[in-house]
């Protein structure tokens, strides 16, 4: 029998990493300092009324062909190298996995992120992911980035959700997705699933985990610690920690006994489905009622 899988999912940008990763390379790149820098990426979609996502990557264009620095996916995933993440990361996922196999259950690991896939390629961490759901550019044939090929803003993250929910990873394939499907055939249920995020961004995954039964937790550094004391507050997650990912802190602590819980409750849904099935052969041991004359 193969195991049953449990789904974290992850925000990127203050949540893994200690801000938002073009800060690190990226805009010090054009010679811009980030608060600049998204100050023009904001105007140009505020005047455009465009997608704020599909503004910052067009103005990523934009400034890279006007300062002749050519886009490639290699100059983005350098970008990456000096990315700054929280305490404990690193460790973090061999640990999990580790955990959950002593507890009987397979762990993956997802990103859905508004930064840039090419970046966190470039953080060291990359490998851990079963799928990496972020921004994403086209490159053309010269290796140049010429379109978004990838947008994923903070409504249509739950799109994300879905597809890992039904095992239907392609981002091309949404006739698979939009398919229906029995909830005992989906890969991982919501159940099964644990969110976390740092802020309002991830607030529609969060009311999903919260909706369908999965956990949702929140990360904070104490400059955003007012705003994730707010989403608690507003029960839209369950939990809510400093962003340190050490074995041994509140948030390693609780993950793992969320995972223990899963886990449990997966053993006795199918011990309840053996059972079941077993009635249907007519084989399930008679056992007397403890009220039976």
């Amino acid at each position: 029998m193969e195991r049953p899988i449990i789904a974290l999912l992850y925000d990127f940008d203050k949540t893994l990493c200690t801000t938002d990763m073009e800060d690190y390379a990226f805009i010090p790149a054009l010679g811009y300092s980030p608060a600049q820098f998204w100050e023009k990426a904001n105007d140009f979609g505020r005047e455009n009324r465009m997608d704020g996502l599909l503004a910052y990557m067009y103005t990523m264009i934009a400034e890279c062909r006007a300062k002749e620095i050519p886009l490639t996916r290699d100059f983005l995933v350098r970008c990456g190298e000096p990315m700054e993440l929280y305490p404990g990361v690193a460790e973090w996922f061999d640990r999990i996995n580790a955990f959950g196999e002593s507890q009987g259950v397979q762990i993956e690991h997802y990103v859905i992120s508004s930064g840039l896939r090419e970046i966190i390629e470039g953080s060291g961490i990359s490998h851990q992911f079963r799928e990496i759901y972020a921004c994403e550019f086209f490159y053309d044939e010269s290796g140049i980035a010429s379109w978004p090929k990838l947008d994923v803003n903070f409504t249509n993250k739950t799109q994300f959700v879905y597809r890992i929910n039904k095992g239907v990873l392609d981002v091309s394939d949404d006739r698979t997705l939009n398919a229906s499907m029995p909830d005992d055939s989906k890969r991982v249920p919501f159940t099964n699933m644990i969110y976390v995020g740092d802020g309002l961004s991830d607030v529609p995954c969060m009311k999903m985990m919260r909706a369908y039964g999965g956990q949702a937790i929140a990360v904070y550094h104490e400059e955003n610690r007012q705003g994730v004391e707010d989403l608690l507050a507003k029960g839209r997650v369950d939990f809510m920690f400093p962003a340190d990912y050490r074995e041994g802190t509140a948030l390693d602590e609780t993950v793992k006994n969320i995972i223990r819980k899963m886990a449990i409750c997966d053993r006795l849904t199918e011990e309840n489905n053996q059972q079941l099935r077993q009635i249907g052969k007519g084989d399930l041991p008679y056992q007397a009622s403890l009220f039976e004359n």
